[in-house]
């Protein structure tokens, strides 16, 4: 029996199983996916609900500076890009990161990634179906129609934003005089009816968006390339307008302090600038529907990758331009608050009409990737047989995209945009460490490197990785006259949890820098393993203590359940 919890399947053997497994279903999903389709693909998932949305929270923590944070998370998943690429072109299967790891790592690794990419596609795409809902309902209001308060927001905010309101009132503050998301949240719970004794406030045009898209993912990937192209093009098309006209309104005196609060306000908004960029690993899930998988895909990945980072920093740089950072806080639609604070109310109106567009196409991105790697759990045993089910007709994993639409819709019903957010973005830094390490392991057989198309440049990380933490570690550790308070200043309270991350990344950098010079590992991946746990440790301790439950729960599922289905419990 291999009863062993990191037991691992061979390249050789997914590869065969993929062909019966088409043998037996009568056919493999329709292969129409070109460059050109991955890179749209890799578009539509990265420049969604962060370029509408959380920009506006993450300038008013780092100001102008947060656009040197994009291009470092950038670098970041391109060193990542570079592993996906090695395993996309070794393994072109559908199960993204969770396959990876499985050939790598061993199959209870492969289990709790593939349970943290349901986090990082699932609440993502509730955080993409709450934006859109926040454009649509502007872009209804600007045509003269009101939707009820209660029927687009979610519980939460309300009920927040009702308290808060009442607290500022009974001191004598005026409604009127509250922010606008205050009063909105206030008139929201005040007017919802109630059912059984509670405040029914709910996102109801999310949850129809998820419906719809559900809908088109399920009936075809053609049908899906072509709505989402079709999406890409207009969504670059007011970016690149957004740039060109808040261009001749920029004052480059908002520019300066460049980083107002300092570095730490600028790592502040490392969440929000993560999620930005998870959407590119989006692309590998689509591999049995690409025409040549083990080419297309790391071009895509690529590009996709620099194309959205120029954006990104151009409307960083144009928004905290016309609009001073401090002023963005709380503003849920930063660019089309731009162009009011200037008098274009016009151009406002076209980028709120076009956020509805952009964010559709990242939705569509999402509910693609996660019934895929559902799909792939299931042909392995860790999930129920009916997840890898394919539609006869439109050969799409019905059951699985039916599942994913359920399991975004109805949060996205009650979820709040910053909490969804949060949980997301750490998730998918786990997935991207883990594919980095994988690399490194599968890199170790020499045969594994053989088998791949793709070839990561090997630049020996033999002493780069032990200067640059020595390096690292002058800067970080206090001075003479500061040690006599350090235990005080940084293991207290939730500080504390912070300062044991640090220190346990720190620790994990000796580990690899040994190892670097033992082994003379590939630098690139070393680099993206790096980075991404250093991301890691600036979540904050709340979203490490959430991220350890939803690890728990799914250790739980693996012990039940299933270790004893794996094909490879035999």
């Amino acid at each position: 029996m291999n009863s062993s919890f990191f037991r691992k399947k061979s390249i050789d053997k997914i590869v065969s199983d993929q062909i019966e497994i088409e043998k037996l279903e009568g056919g493999s999903m329709v292969r129409n996916l070109g460059v050109r389709d991955l890179t749209f693909l890799g578009v539509a998932a990265i420049i969604g609900a962060s370029i509408f949305s959380a920009i506006g929270q993450a300038s008013a923590n780092g100001g102008p500076a947060v656009s040197l944070l994009f291009v470092f998370t950038a670098v970041a998943c391109m060193f990542t890009a570079f592993c996906y690429a090695r395993f996309a072109a070794t393994v072109p299967i559908s199960g993204s990161a969770y396959t990876y790891a499985y050939t790598s790592l061993g199959e209870i690794v492969a289990w709790i990634l593939g349970w943290n990419l349901l986090l990082e596609y699932a609440i993502s795409n509730v955080a993409v179906a709450i934006s859109w809902s926040k454009y649509f309902v502007d872009l209804v209001e600007g045509l003269g129609y009101h939707i009820p308060d209660y029927l687009t927001m979610d519980f939460l905010s309300a009920k927040r934003a009702y308290s808060e309101a009442q607290v500022a009132m009974s001191q004598g503050q005026l409604l009127e005089s509250l922010s606008v998301n205050v009063r909105e949240g206030y008139a929201a719970y005040a007017t919802a009816p109630l059912l059984f004794g509670w405040h029914f406030v709910a996102n109801i045009p999310a949850l129809l968006i998820t419906a719809a898209i559900t809908y088109l993912v399920y009936i075809g990937i053609r049908e899906t390339k072509n709505m989402n192209n079709i999406l890409v093009i207009l969504k670059l098309l007011v970016i690149v307008i957004v740039v060109g006209v808040g261009a001749f309104y920029v004052q480059v005196d908002n520019w300066s302090p460049f980083a107002p609060n300092g570095i730490s306000g600028v790592l502040k908004s490392v969440a929000a600038v993560c999620f930005a960029y998870i959407g590119f690993d989006s692309i590998s899930t689509t591999a049995e529907e690409c025409t040549n998988p083990q080419r297309d895909i790391p071009k895509a990945m690529m590009w996709a990758l620099i194309i959205c980072t120029v954006l990104y920093v151009l409307v960083t740089l144009v928004l905290t331009g016309i609009v001073p950072s401090a002023s963005l806080a709380g503003i849920e639609d930063p660019l089309a608050y731009m162009f009011t604070q200037v008098g274009l109310h016009g151009v406002a109106g076209v980028v709120a009409a076009s956020a509805v567009i952009a964010l559709t196409s990242a939705l569509l991105v999402y509910q693609l990737g996660q019934p895929r790697i559902w799909m792939t759990m299931s042909r392995d045993g860790l999930l129920p047989k009916a997840f890898s089910n394919i539609h006869p007709k439109y050969r799409t994993p019905s059951f699985s995209t039916i599942m994913t639409g359920v399991l975004v819709g109805i949060p996205a019903l009650f979820a709040n945009l910053e909490e969804v957010i949060n949980l997301s973005s750490i998730g998918t830094l786990f997935a991207f460490v883990l594919v980095c390490g994988g690399v490194l392991i599968l890199d170790l057989d020499p045969e594994n490197q053989k088998k791949s198309k793709f070839k990561i440049p090997y630049i020996n990380a033999k002493y780069w990785i032990g200067l640059c933490f020595v390096i690292c570690l002058y800067f970080y550790l206090p001075t003479a006259d500061a040690w006599s308070n350090y235990w005080s200043a940084h293991w207290v309270g939730e500080a504390r949890v912070d300062h044991f991350l640090l220190s346990a990344f720190f620790l994990i950098w000796i580990v690899l820098a040994y190892f670097s010079f033992t082994v003379n590992l590939s630098l690139i991946p070393v680099l993206g393993l790096l980075v991404n746990l250093y991301l890691m440790t600036q979540m904050g301790a709340t979203n490490w203590e959430r991220f350890l439950y939803w690890c728990i729960a799914g250790f739980v599922i693996y012990f039940s359940y299933s270790y004893r289905k794996s094909k490879l419990h035999v």
